[in-house]
């Protein structure tokens, strides 16, 4: 072994040296993705993974920089935009991707992407049909 590669070694037992928790949160991770258009909770997440709901938030937000709940919303919206590209209609998108209320749905939407839902597909649609005019 290399000096750095055992350099390397120490690093990666000194950041990741659980690995029963590592498995946690990316388990937690891939159920959010399988399940992002449930109602989800940190209740439900926890109790997904059989662990505490306050471990489960530390450990998430260590190995991925934000909350479960934060990375569900980035997933939503995500998966969101895919949907609104495609034409379908802000409610449809809104209830597909597992918001609870379009008004919600469209304020976050804004908040985090910079413009409404409906903005957002209009220039998707102008777009495509610019590119479909050549």
């Amino acid at each position: 072994m290399t000096f750095y590669q055992s350099e390397i070694q120490k690093i990666k037992n000194s950041c990741y040296a659980n690995t029963t928790q590592i498995q946690k949160v990316v388990a937690t991770r891939k159920y959010i993705e399988e399940h992002f258009d449930k109602p989800l909770n940190l209740d439900s997440l926890s109790n997904a993974g059989f662990t505490s709901k306050y471990h489960l938030l530390r450990l998430f937000k260590r190995y991925y920089g934000q909350t479960p709940m934060q990375y569900l919303i980035d997933k939503r919206l995500e998966k969101s935009k895919k949907h609104l590209k495609n034409g379908m209609s802000i409610s449809e998108t809104c209830y597909l991707v597992g918001f609870e209320s379009p008004s919600s749905f469209s304020t976050l939407f804004k908040k985090k992407l910079g413009s409404k839902p409906s903005t957002f597909q209009k220039k998707q649609f102008s777009q495509s049909r610019s590119i479909t005019d050549f």
